[in-house]
């Protein structure tokens, strides 16, 4: 089948375990496959090149601005972001198709949904929680925020936004500690972003933002339909954010108070 008018971007540090499916399944879709690595010691970029992508090295500037300068790599106008651990299945490849086949989309930028495919696990759970973020769009219409943790698409003015059926599969946790490693140093990033915003975070969150952040993950992202696993993801997940807490806490009473 012959490519379409879209280019995708990825990016990517150290991902050699997970990037090869990930780009395997959308060489069909695209002559334009990016990937934007920001300094790879395990042979990701190699990996990459092999697999017909073109490897451009960016240092890391937090996750909007490294989207925003993988989107300017791009050689089409219309492109499909995604995560290196992140596949599109057969059906979802057809279904971007689809929006092609008529010519120029109707909308200028869609959502697609996707959800977490745990170790042990194929496929998603069929109850599994999904998030639906813009990840097909013109990059002449919209764009990535320029936040260094929060990687969304702001959508330009007089755009509309569809939606494609079908799951984006993200295989996000190698393991229980490593999804806690990494969870860990978003937290540094996170209370780097609030400094930086001047946001202050009252101190009575310290102690309700561990508990209320595993119900919202355990109940609310329903990882409880996977049984033991799932409730070990949660509280992960519900660490992470009591430490971006802790963290914020700690800075505002350890560092010194500039003469007033």
């Amino acid at each position: 089948m012959s490519p379409l008018p879209l280019s995708v971007f990825i990016i990517v540090k150290n991902e050699a375990d997970r990037l090869g499916p990930t780009i395997a399944a959308v060489r069909n879709l695209s002559d334009d496959i990016v990937v934007v690595d920001s300094g790879s010691t395990d042979g990701t970029q190699d990996l990459a090149r092999s697999l017909g992508a073109r490897v451009i090295h960016n240092d890391w500037p937090g996750y909007g601005r490294q989207k925003q300068f993988a989107e300017r790599q791009c050689r089409h106008d219309w492109v499909l972001n995604l995560d290196a651990d992140e596949v599109v299945p057969a059906d979802l490849a057809e279904r971007i198709r689809a929006v092609f086949s008529q010519g120029e989309p109707v909308h200028a930028a869609w959502r697609i949904a996707i959800a977490e495919i745990f170790p042990g696990e194929t496929r998603p759970h069929p109850w599994a929680y999904v998030l639906t973020p813009v990840r097909l769009y013109r990059r002449d219409l919209s764009t990535y925020s320029t936040s260094p943790v929060h990687d969304r698409v702001v959508v330009g003015d007089g755009v509309t936004v569809g939606r494609i059926k079908g799951r984006i599969h993200h295989f996000s946790v190698r393991s229980l500690g490593d999804q806690l490693d990494k969870l860990n140093r978003y937290s540094d990033q996170q209370a780097d972003d609030l400094d930086a915003r001047g946001v202050t975070i009252p101190s009575w969150r310290l102690f309700v933002e561990l508990p209320g952040n595993f119900l919202k993950a355990y109940f609310g992202r329903r990882h409880f339909v996977r049984g033991a696993y799932g409730f070990l993801t949660a509280m992960n997940y519900a660490i992470s954010r009591h430490l971006r807490v802790a963290k914020h806490y700690e800075r505002r009473v350890t560092t010194p108070r500039k003469p007033g």
